[in-house]
């Protein structure tokens, strides 16, 4: 097979149309028909190339419904991702997310070629902290452990004790049997998990730029334009947010306390995508879009997916004298128990933030 010659003739063709029809019927009412006609033929192009490159694409759950359900083998929040990078036996893997993402792919197969469609594709957490304000915090805060979020550079978590996503944050903390830790960098999660446990919670002031924009009058907007709509809440999200909630929880908890309790109509304080890529699974379910795009979610495309394929770029790596110390704060996350997602909303009591600390610019 030619891989360079993929792109040639990306029509929808009846044979496209075929091949793509119990797709197209999942995706019927999430994906305009004339999107589709565009979409099609680069599903059916990628899904033959990832097979003669041996490769497996893995989707975060704010990847638009045309890659988490059309392309996508592994689909799921950060924690799953990164489980399931460990366990891949592909040669190629591709990370339709951001670029920390990928580097916790690499850090987790690091003889495996990872790729990401998209360089630019990057994190507002991740850039809000660097591994030097690590060490400043230590020299600060001396033996106290450094609990990171996996919305981190490789470098930060080579300088960090352990990892955790926002789905087994807790479980994470109360996993090292002290009286008080180092949260970093996201503090709206960090008061979510001080609000959860007795450990001491020692925070930096790094925020997601799509979780922070939603406000309680947001929320309360939401109640009178839909009555009696279930709201369910990214811990990213601001405390007030959270208080006013029905529900709290990572994306995979979102999915799970959806399933679970199937409610007539929802509404999902997070990317906007995540609703989407749910409506296309339950389907008796409504559900309402307050829409925050991430725009760093949103460079991962089809055709860069395809062109990915055919290139192996662009290719992730991380340097030796980072890799080995930000893999063992991975290991050691993924030692610990899985969070059960069934916390209810609370409101979030305050946690400690450094005097004079602020998210470097």
């Amino acid at each position: 097979m030619s891989f360079a010659t993929e792109t040639q003739a990306l029509l929808y063709t009846p044979a496209v149309a075929q091949a793509t029809a119990a797709l197209r019927a999942r995706l019927r009412g999430v994906v305009p028909e004339l999107e589709w006609a565009v979409h099609a033929p680069y599903v059916e192009a990628i899904q033959r190339l990832k097979a003669a490159r041996r490769a497996v694409i893995l989707a975060h759950n704010y990847q638009t419904p045309e890659i988490f359900h059309g392309v996508a083998d592994i689909t799921g929040d950060s924690l799953a991702l990164a489980r399931e990078a460990a366990r891949s036996t592909a040669d190629v893997i591709v990370m339709c997310g951001v670029h920390f993402m990928a580097e916790t792919a690499k850090l987790l197969n690091p003889d495996k070629t990872v790729l990401i469609p998209d360089l630019q594709a990057g994190c507002s957490l991740a850039d809000s902290i660097t591994g030097a304000d690590v060490r400043l915090l230590r020299q600060r805060y001396p033996g106290v452990p450094v609990v990171t979020y996996v919305n981190t550079s490789a470098e930060v978590k080579a300088e960090s004790d352990i990892c955790c996503t926002s789905g087994n944050a807790v479980e994470v903390v109360e996993a090292l049997g002290v009286p008080r830790v180092i949260f970093l960098p996201d503090e709206y999660l960090g008061r979510y998990v001080a609000g959860r446990t007795q450990v001491e919670v020692i925070l930096w002031k790094g925020h997601c730029e799509v979780h922070e924009r939603f406000t309680a009058e947001d929320i309360a907007l939401f109640r009178k334009q839909w009555p009696g709509a279930q709201v369910l809440a990214h811990p990213e999200c601001s405390p007030e947010v959270l208080a006013a909630a029905d529900y709290v929880g990572s994306t995979a908890g979102m999915t799970a306390h959806v399933e679970r309790t199937r409610p007539a109509r929802v509404v999902m304080v997070t990317e906007c995508s995540m609703s989407d890529n749910l409506a296309a699974l339950f389907r008796d379910v409504e559900f309402v879009r307050p829409c925050a795009l991430c725009p760093h979610m949103k460079r991962i495309t089809l055709p860069g997916i395809l062109r990915a394929l055919q290139t192996l770029e662009h290719q992730v790596e991380v340097p030796a004298h980072v890799a080995g110390r930000a893999r063992r704060a991975l290991e050691r996350m993924l030692a610990v128990q899985p969070a059960q997602h069934s916390l209810p909303s609370q409101p979030s009591p305050a946690a400690r933030l450094p005097e004079g600390e602020r998210r470097p610019s």
